[in-house]
């Protein structure tokens, strides 16, 4: 007598299992990378934001030269109000209105602050945020990002 050779067709129970646990362990790969570089976009983001208000406030302090020395000190974190917009303003007046936009401004970064600071060379404009979201309210630009905020600085010679 002759055995029956029986032949497999289709896929076994364990064999789909198997597959769809390799295929889940890729789709959980992609979703974390996705989420990382939505988090790194953010903080791009951010940084180039933090870049152009630097830059927006040293040229206003270069447009306003004779009153360099009065923009030392300045400090978002107080409340500046002047509007040179809709009235004529002295320069002395300019500097308050120029802390006043730039405060404005920082709202639109997590934690945004910004401090002009007399330096040797000039001055320091300052800005920092919380890039992390750990909700830092610190003033030192160190490593501890639960306490420290992340800084973008810049010098503005006289």
């Amino acid at each position: 007598m002759l055995a029956k050779v029986s032949r497999q067709s289709g896929v076994t129970l364990v064999e789909s299992m198997i597959a769809l646990l390799v295929i889940s362990i890729g789709l959980l790969g992609i979703a974390a990378l996705q989420i990382t570089a939505m988090s790194q976009n953010t903080s791009a983001l951010n940084h180039s934001q933090a870049v152009w208000m630097a830059y927006n406030i040293s040229d206003r302090v270069r447009a306003n030269m004779d009153q360099f020395g009065n923009y030392d000190g300045i400090d978002t974190s107080n409340s500046y109000a002047m509007d040179c917009m809709s009235s004529v303003c002295t320069n002395a007046q300019m500097v308050t209105a120029d802390a006043a936009d730039w405060s404005n401004m920082l709202v639109n970064l997590p934690g945004g602050r910004g401090m002009i600071t007399s330096v040797a060379d000039g001055l320091m404009v300052t800005v920092m945020w919380d890039d992390e979201g750990t909700g830092a309210t610190g003033t030192n630009c160190g490593t501890d990002p639960d306490v420290d905020l992340t800084c973008y600085s810049l010098v503005v010679a006289q």
